[in-house]
């Protein structure tokens, strides 16, 4: 084999199954798939059932991985282009410490956990990469990526393009048919408990964007996966589309279909049959939300999007605007709290000429940018609540939220940026910052040093400061500005909002 060709394997442990696939990465930021495998698994209805994996599902579960273990040292995979990951069965399980440790003590594998908007963001790197630009609808028009898996129901909401608003809701099949049904085949049962509990879904969703505007339905996963292949035409070789019509006339014959009848209908295994019906079901009632004319269905997975997240390390097209979509993510969720947007770009747009100017003083990387410039975007965001402590309001906003392409641990430095923006500086009498690992905090303090003199440069929110060049000195960092305007108000706020800087970097910084 190649020597610049690198050999990988994705292991996912879902809901309701455990699945491997094997691909070739090139050095030039492609892929191939080599082998695929895909083993059922009752995890999700454990947890669902419980709140905690069983015995007997933990070790049916360690013997598939085991078999995976022994599959993947014939094909002679390093273990660290091996990545072992779990979806929301393990998100929620109580035990799933336990599994964790159970997998590394037993396989040697080092399990993480995808987080629900991770889980977004993998598989819109995969929707992307299905329908290049063979849907040119999909980047005109208003969009929706919808994705219902056995624990979670994974929905991105997209103005041509752009992304809007991204949620990973504890809503699957398994939660689905637990819930609803008083016997199986009976769609009615199903029909009313979407109704009653989809409701406030929508009313969210319709807040971030009109439903009856989205053109495009991009509907991924099994349950779409498998009407597709009943009644959709081929748009490439990794996309398929069926006619709005098509996919409800398809819904409303097989809604009341018992677990035998999908096996039978459309070929497919136990596993995929037991949620196929509350899948289809929970499409069809977004689908007649939706102004959509047709259903766009790619045939990708999760893991598909990994594969593609480790190849774009290569492509920094995709990094660049897979970055630009949680800008744009960012951006929707300032307007929803009707944020000074102008200010907010104006002061983000400073603090990336500050951070691309001092790289050797702050050391951070591009991540750290992206991050940098959504606590600058939002700063202000708690002024909705109440102006007065609203660096305290909005941290609590960002906590709260979702934001595409951002996981937990990045949005909690963020939400500490936004409240130390202003006031005092982070302390360690302060439990949200010194609950933040060493390095963590450490970032905090850069990134709130550079906010706070970005912000500085723009304090009566007027932009009169259109751009500025940096230069570093011996003991100063210095802002020049093309300005004739009054710019005392702007240099009594850097006075201010300059010392933690001076304290952080060691630098004083001065307006010229």
């Amino acid at each position: 084999m190649n020597s610049n060709i690198t050999l990988t394997a994705i292991l996912e442990i879902g809901s309701t199954g455990i699945r491997l696939q094997i691909a070739e990465i090139y050095p030039n930021g492609n892929w191939q798939v080599l082998d695929r495998a895909a083993r059922p698994a009752s995890l999700g209805r454990d947890v669902i059932t419980s709140g905690v994996l069983s015995r007997e599902s933990i070790l049916e579960s360690l013997a598939v991985i085991n078999n995976y273990r022994e599959l993947l040292a014939g094909w002679g995979i390093a273990d660290s282009n091996i990545r072992v990951i779990a979806t929301s069965a393990l998100r929620v399980a109580r035990n799933r410490d336990i599994f964790i440790d159970r997998v590394r003590q037993e396989t040697g594998f080092n399990l993480s956990i995808v987080e629900g908007i991770e889980e977004n963001r993998l598989m819109y790197l995969a929707v992307r990469f299905a329908l290049k630009q063979d849907l040119p609808l999909f980047w005109r028009a208003n969009s929706m990526i919808i994705e219902i898996g056995g624990g979670s129901t994974e929905i991105m909401l997209l103005r041509r393009g752009q992304m809007v608003a991204a949620h990973s809701l504890k809503m699957g099949t398994l939660i689905i048919d637990k819930h609803s049904r008083h016997g199986f085949g009976a769609g009615i049962f199903y029909e009313r408990y979407l109704n009653d509990n989809i409701r406030n879904t929508l009313g969210m969703l319709n807040m971030e964007m009109d439903l009856t505007h989205v053109r495009t339905m991009v509907a991924a996963g099994t349950n779409a996966a498998i009407v597709a292949d009943k009644v959709g035409r081929q748009l490439n070789e990794n996309c398929r589309i069926i006619e709005r019509e098509d996919f409800i006339k398809l819904v409303e014959k097989v809604r009341n279909y018992n677990i035998e009848d999908c096996i039978d209908q459309f070929g497919i295994t136990y596993a995929d049959a037991e949620g196929l019906i509350p899948g289809l079901l929970v499409l069809k009632l977004f689908l007649e939300r939706t102004g959509a004319a047709n259903v766009a269905v790619p045939l990708v997975t999760i893991r598909d999007g990994f594969l593609i997240d480790l190849a774009s390390g290569i492509d920094s097209s995709v990094q660049d605007e897979f970055f630009s979509q949680i800008i744009a993510s960012a951006v929707n969720l300032g307007r929803k709290y009707h944020f000074d947007e102008a200010h907010g770009r104006h002061v983000a747009h400073h603090c990336m000429t500050i951070f691309d100017a001092l790289v050797k003083e702050h050391g951070m990387n591009r991540r750290h940018r992206i991050m940098l410039e959504t606590a600058a975007i939002l700063h202000d965001v708690g002024t909705y609540i109440r102006r007065s402590a609203h660096q305290k309001h909005g941290q609590y906003i960002v906590l709260n939220s979702d934001i595409f392409g951002l996981h937990a641990e990045e949005l909690n430095i963020i939400a500490n940026v936004i409240n130390y923006h202003r006031g005092e500086p982070p302390s360690q009498s302060d439990i949200e910052y010194i609950q933040l690992q060493r390095e963590d905090r450490v970032l905090v303090l850069k990134m709130v040093s550079i906010l706070r003199v970005a912000d500085a440069l723009d304090r009566g929110h007027t932009q009169q400061i259109k751009s500025i060049t940096v230069e570093r000195r011996s003991e100063t960092v210095v802002f020049h500005v093309d300005n004739t305007y009054d710019l005392s108000l702007e240099l009594i706020s850097l006075e201010e909002k300059g010392k933690m800087f001076q304290n952080v970097f060691g630098y004083k910084v001065v307006l010229n």
